[in-house]
């Protein structure tokens, strides 16, 4: 297994994925080198190295997300510490982009890890086979599961009533 090909094969894609996943440009990619490297330390072969990688990126961000909340616990009972910013405002254009994607992201949180990693592999071109590896399901059930997936995710964005 060339860890270098694979690098250069789907970094870009996976890194994308994970912003979107998080949110967040850093943690996305904190979360891109630990995937890569637990690929160096993985003793076995990897059959389908692209959901492989995929699967571990998703369980890396879900860490670190438990990691977050013991954090913001901890700065919770202590306030006075914690520390306090605001976005530096921009023009109306990014604004409005960020309120967008800050709308959509919220959406996807409050979907189950199995349906936003769904949507989310789905949206970068996965197969559906490869879909049901990396979430550990049949192929034959993921068409139902992203249909589901996307209907719950409308709910959520209250797509029905804004087409109203």
């Amino acid at each position: 297994m060339d860890a270098g090909a694979l690098f250069r094969e789907h970094h870009r894609a996976l890194l994308r994925y994970l912003v979107r996943l998080t949110g967040d440009e850093d943690q996305a990619a904190d979360a891109l080198q630990e995937s890569f490297a637990r690929l160096l330390r993985t003793p076995q072969r990897v059959e389908q190295p692209r959901a492989w990688l995929y699967r571990v990126a998703t369980n890396v961000v879900r860490e670190q997300a438990r990691s977050r909340r013991v954090r913001l616990r901890i700065l919770a009972a202590a306030p006075a510490r914690a520390p306090l910013a605001d976005d530096a405002p921009g023009p109306a254009e990014d604004a409005a982009a960020r309120e967008r994607r800050r709308v959509v992201r919220e959406a996807l949180q409050r979907l189950s890890w199995k349906e936003r990693t769904i949507l989310l592999m789905r949206e970068e071109g996965f197969k559906h086979r490869e879909i049901a590896a990396a979430v550990g399901t049949t192929t034959g059930s993921v068409g139902t599961m992203i249909a589901r997936a996307l209907e719950k995710l409308a709910g959520e964005l209250d797509l029905d009533r804004e087409e109203a």
